[in-house]
C-alpha cells in the first residue's frame, strides 16, 4: 500500500505542478523555426538577459505553434514564446516586457525553487492521498475521494500561493530589467490589464497565461507604481521595431490562419508591407506562385534590404519547382545576413534540389559546405542533418551520412534510429577520430533514454 501511495502521490503532484504552475509545451504543439521570427526576439531578449547576468547565448528561445497567449520558462534557460501572444501585441514593449518578466523567472531560480517547494507541499497531499486510499481500501470509497480531493485542494491552495509570491518577484525582476535598457514598464501593464477580466472565467476559458501566472490588485498596483517612478516610463517603441512586429504578425498570419482568414485580414486594398507581406504567404499556400511573387516583389521594391524578403522569394520559387531561381533569391537573402544558419540551410535546399547537383557536383559541394557549418552553428535542426546525408551519400561519404542520420534522429528523438545509424557510422569512420568520436556518443547517450536530453 505505501508504494502505491507514494507512486500516486508523485503523480497527482505532478499534475498540479503541471497545471497550476509554467506550463510545458503540449504533444500536439509544434515549434517553430523561422529566422525571422528568431532574429526579432534576439534582438529584443538578448539586452534583457544581459542586463539580468545571463549569458545571452546560453539562453534558448522557441517560438510555439500555438495561438493562445501564453509564455513560460522550463527546464532552466528555455524560454517559450507561443505564435499567439506575438500576434497578441500591440506593440513591441508589450512582447519585451512579458520577456522581461520570464527572464525574471529564470535569473530567480524560479524552477529550481519550485522542484524544493514541491517536497513539502506534497507532504499535505501524500497524508490526504493515504487517508484517502485507506478508507477506499476499508469500504468507504466516498470518504477516501473525500480525503484525496482535500488534500490535493490543500495542496493546490499552497502552490497558487507560492507561485502568487515568485510572480511578484518576476514583477520586480521585470521593472529592474526595463530601466536598466532604458526601456518603459507601460507594456507589460497593459498587456497584464488585458487579463484583470479574465480571473473571473473557469479554467477551461481563460488563457494559459493567466492561468500560470495568476494575477492580483496588489501586482497591477506596484507595477503602476513602479512605473510612475521610472525615468524610462514614456519612451516609445521605435518606428522600426513596430514595423518589425507587425510584418512578423502577418507572416504568423499568413502561414498559420486560414487562407480565407488572412485574406480578409489583408484585402487587395491594403497596400501596406504587411498587407503585401501576407498574401504573399497567403497565394504561395494556394499555389497561385506568380500571384505571390507579384506581392512580394512589391515588397521588395521597397525593402530592399531585407533578407527575409529574398528568404520568402526563394522559398515560393523552390516550392514552385524553380530551383535555379530560388538558388538566386536565396543568395540574396543569406548576402545579406550570413551569419544564419537557417538562411544557409535554404540555399543548401536549393542547391540540392538543382539539377547539377549530381556526386562531387560543385552544387553539391557548395551545399555540403553551408550545412556543415550551419549543423556546427545549430546542431537542432533535424532537416540540416537530413540534407547533409544527403550531400554526403551523394558524395560517397557513407560513414559520415549514417552519421548525419544518427544526429537527424537524434534531434527527432528518436533513439532507436539514432543508435542504429550511430553503429553503422562507427563501423565506417576511423576510430578516434572527431567523427567516430561523435558516433560514440550518440551510441552511448541513447543506451539510456533519460539520457537523451541532456547530450
Amino acid at each position: 500500500m505505501s508504494k502505491i501511495v507514494s507512486q500516486a502521490a508523485s503523480l497527482v503532484l505532478a499534475l498540479i505542478l503541471t497545471t497550476c504552475l509554467w506550463a510545458q509545451p503540449a504533444l500536439a504543439q509544434s515549434s517553430i523555426r523561422d529566422a525571422e521570427l528568431e532574429q526579432l526576439l534576439r534582438d529584443w531578449a538578448d539586452p534583457i538577459f544581459a542586463a539580468a547576468g545571463l549569458t545571452p547565448g546560453a539562453v534558448d528561445i522557441y517560438v510555439i505553434n500555438d495561438p493562445s497567449l501564453n509564455a513560460f520558462v522550463a527546464g532552466g534557460q528555455n524560454m517559450f514564446i507561443h505564435t499567439g501572444l506575438i500576434t497578441a501585441a500591440d506593440t513591441p514593449n508589450e512582447l519585451i516586457g512579458v520577456i522581461a518578466h520570464e527572464t525574471g523567472h529564470i535569473s530567480g531560480g524560479h524552477l529550481a525553487r519550485m522542484g524544493e517547494a514541491a517536497e513539502g507541499f506534497g507532504l499535505t497531499q501524500m497524508i490526504g492521498l493515504g487517508l484517502g486510499l485507506a478508507a477506499i481500501a476499508l469500504g468507504s470509497p466516498e470518504a477516501g475521494i473525500a480525503l484525496i480531493t482535500g488534500g490535493t485542494h490543500i495542496a493546490q491552495r499552497q502552490f497558487l500561493l507560492y507561485s502568487r509570491t515568485q510572480e511578484s518577484a518576476a514583477d520586480q525582476a521585470a521593472m529592474s530589467l526595463l530601466d536598466a535598457t532604458g526601456q518603459s514598464g507601460r507594456g507589460l501593464l497593459t498587456f497584464f490589464d488585458r487579463f484583470r477580466d479574465q480571473e473571473i472565467l473557469s479554467g477551461a476559458n481563460q488563457d494559459p497565461f493567466i492561468r500560470s501566472h495568476p494575477l492580483n490588485s496588489d501586482r497591477i498596483n506596484f507595477l503602476e507604481s513602479r512605473i510612475a517612478m521610472s525615468p524610462y516610463r514614456d519612451v516609445q517603441d521605435t518606428p522600426e521595431n513596430l514595423a518589425r512586429l507587425q510584418m512578423a504578425q502577418a507572416k504568423i498570419y499568413g502561414f498559420l490562419d486560414r487562407v480565407d482568414v488572412v485574406l480578409r485580414r489583408y484585402p487587395e486594398s491594403d497596400t501596406s508591407a504587411p498587407g503585401h507581406y501576407a498574401r504573399s504567404v497567403a497565394y504561395f499556400r494556394q499555389g497561385r506562385t506568380d500571384e505571390a511573387l507579384g506581392e512580394i516583389d512589391a515588397l521588395i521594391e521597397r525593402q530592399t534590404d531585407n533578407p527575409f524578403l529574398y528568404e520568402l522569394r526563394g522559398q515560393i520559387l523552390l516550392e514552385g519547382r524553380r530551383p535555379s531561381e530560388a538558388i538566386t533569391a536565396f543568395r540574396q537573402s543569406l548576402d545579406l545576413m550570413p551569419q544564419s544558419a537557417l538562411l544557409r540551410i535554404n540555399l543548401a535546399q536549393a542547391l540540392i534540389a538543382s539539377e547539377d547537383s549530381e556526386r562531387n557536383s560543385p552544387s553539391n559541394q557548395e551545399a555540403r559546405d553551408l550545412l556543415l557549418f550551419a549543423t556546427t552553428q545549430d546542431n537542432s535542426s533535424s532537416f540540416a542533418w537530413h540534407q547533409l546525408a544527403i550531400v554526403q551519400a551523394r558524395a560517397g561519404e557513407e560513414g559520415l551520412a549514417d552519421l548525419a542520420t544518427a544526429e537527424r534522429y537524434y534531434m527527432m528523438g528518436n533513439g532507436d534510429e539514432a543508435r542504429r545509424f550511430a553503429l553503422r557510422a562507427r563501423d565506417k569512420l576511423t576510430e578516434n577520430t572527431e567523427d567516430w568520436r561523435q558516433a560514440m556518443e550518440i551510441i552511448d547517450f541513447t543506451e539510456d533514454p533519460r539520457r537523451m536530453r541532456r547530450r
